[in-house]
């Protein structure tokens, strides 16, 4: 018997989907990430530092949400919600990354 909600067939490649424009999202944070750090300086230890803080930031809150259930129950749900949590912090690197 199939769940109500988001949890059917369509679901998952949708799923998928998400998780593959994260893949190349933070594929092209990574390069602008190495491109700085490579140039060396201030500018490359203030990116090394924020890099790490991000990291451990996006975890506490992703573990804060799965712990009170935010994300809901459904599996595909929760994945979907998961990947959208890490989809907007790359999306905003890499938004500050290219502007300068």
């Amino acid at each position: 018997m199939a769940k109500s909600g988001t949890d059917d067939a369509f679901a998952w490649p949708l799923v998928a989907t998400q998780a593959w424009w994260l893949g190349v999202e933070a594929s092209w944070v990574i390069g602008l990430r190495c491109a700085r750090l490579a140039q060396g300086g201030d500018s490359a230890n203030r990116e090394a530092v924020r890099m790490v803080e991000e990291k451990w930031r996006a975890q506490v809150d992703l573990a804060a949400a799965l712990a009170t259930g935010r994300f809901g129950t459904d599996l595909s749900q929760v994945a979907g919600r998961t990947i959208d949590h890490y989809r907007q912090r790359v999306r905003a690197n890499r938004s500050r990354l290219t502007r300068g």
